[in-house]
């Protein structure tokens, strides 16, 4: 894996500033960082064209949302072969209450986070999951408290990105 290197101490405040408030204009974030507007708004550019910058979204709280069941669920299967992992990729796709999808080490081969409204949502779910994909075991561990929930990347001097 090959790390991308920030520019220099600007772009990294620059970054900075906008995973805490992806809405900063311009000239805000100029003001914060020391430049004028265009030439922070042509930083910012090319943080995006690099890639740095994937998007910019708004961040909606789930418990307000009716969403108060957050799920980590834990998969293994058997079959290892490329045809196997297209279905479980298209099923992974096709189920908008997983947030995230992760392959793994050891023992457990995927972990998913999924968001539902309730107990009930989660048993629906599950039954479309393992509808649309043979898996070998699913373990389903529910969040009781969020104790730990940033979107921000760490962009301190001990990062990939500070090299």
């Amino acid at each position: 894996m090959q790390y991308s290197s920030i520019v220099d101490e600007v772009d990294r405040e620059i970054l900075q500033l906008l995973q805490e408030d992806a809405s900063l204009t311009a000239r805000e974030l100029a003001e914060h960082v020391g430049l004028t507007p265009t030439p922070c708004w042509r930083r910012v550019q090319n943080l995006e064209k690099s890639g740095m910058i994937r998007a910019r979204v708004a961040l909606l709280d789930p418990d307000k949302l009716g969403l108060a069941v957050t799920a980590i669920v834990q998969i293994r299967t058997n079959d290892h072969s490329a045809t196997w992992l297209e279905e479980f990729a298209a099923a992974l796709a096709e189920l908008p209450e997983i947030m995230e999808a992760h392959r793994t080490s050891g023992e457990i081969d995927y972990m998913l986070k999924v968001v539902v409204p309730s107990i009930e949502a989660y048993d629906d779910f599950y039954k479309r999951l393992i509808s649309k994909v043979d898996l070998y075991d699913v373990r389903s561990v529910f969040v009781m408290e969020e104790m730990k929930h940033t979107t921000a990347l760490p962009l301190g001097a001990g990062s990939p990105t500070a090299r």
